[in-house]
């Protein structure tokens, strides 16, 4: 039988308890996932994506935040274990960090449901918070299949093409070339403007020669890498 009086870990009796717990345990979890998720790279691995570091810290979040929850509830635990294999996701989810926030709503839900209001809210304020802040590092990029032609000898114009879109802060492959006609993928910050590039390009073909500058997105982009010739 429980001793009167007797503080059992992981249990909060009144609000302040879970305000003081929540305003210590899940900072400390964000510090400690950034600590593992921006580990030194070892040479010759690959490179981390910034999506997955970004979910690796926010998982850690999530963690403490459904450690919180749990407490020493085993009811809890059990809860939380079948709730989670409600989850499925029929639809392909690009960004990983969007799958862990489905976590995460699943978490502060749960957390209200049981009463734990404070850590509810304050859980549901540092997610926010963590997330506006590690997404504000992201670079925006988007992936294009540009098409070039600048009349006959195109392909003598490539120095100038590529002249062009490093001055932009591209990065890109060339992918087929012919004398009419040059291809490239792209993948450009969102503050390039695909006009000012197209104007560009077409400045470069003689007043007398039809040209065709066509920018055609990928659905799906890759992440941007730095230019080997921008040092």
């Amino acid at each position: 039988m429980m001793q009167p009086g007797v503080d059992l870990p992981g249990v909060m009796d009144t609000f302040q308890e879970e305000l003081f717990a929540s305003a210590i345990r899940l900072p400390l979890a964000a510090l400690l996932g950034a600590v593992l998720a921006l580990r030194p790279r070892r040479n010759g691995t690959p490179e981390r994506q910034p999506a997955v570091v970004q979910t690796q810290i926010i998982l850690a979040v999530v963690g403490s935040l459904i450690m919180l929850v749990v407490g020493a509830s085993l009811a809890r635990a059990f809860g939380i274990a079948g709730a989670a294999n409600l989850i499925r996701y029929r639809a392909k989810i690009e960004d990983p960090k969007d799958a862990v926030v489905m976590l995460s709503c699943l978490a502060v839900g749960l957390a209200a449901g049981v009463g734990l209001f404070g850590i509810a809210a304050v859980g549901t304020g540092f997610l926010v918070l963590t997330l506006l802040i590690i997404e504000g590092f992201e670079t925006h990029v988007r992936t294009f299949l540009l098409t070039v032609k600048l009349g006959d000898g195109t392909s003598d114009k490539r120095p100038a093409v590529e002249r062009i879109l490093q001055r932009a802060k591209t990065v890109f492959e060339l992918r087929t070339t012919g004398d009419d006609e040059l291809v490239y993928l792209v993948d450009a910050g969102a503050s390039v403007k695909t006009e000012d590039l197209s104007a560009a390009l077409a400045a470069l073909a003689p007043k007398d020669e039809k040209t065709q500058i066509e920018w055609k997105e990928e659905k799906k982009a890759r992440p941007l890498e730095k230019d080997e010739d921008e040092e």
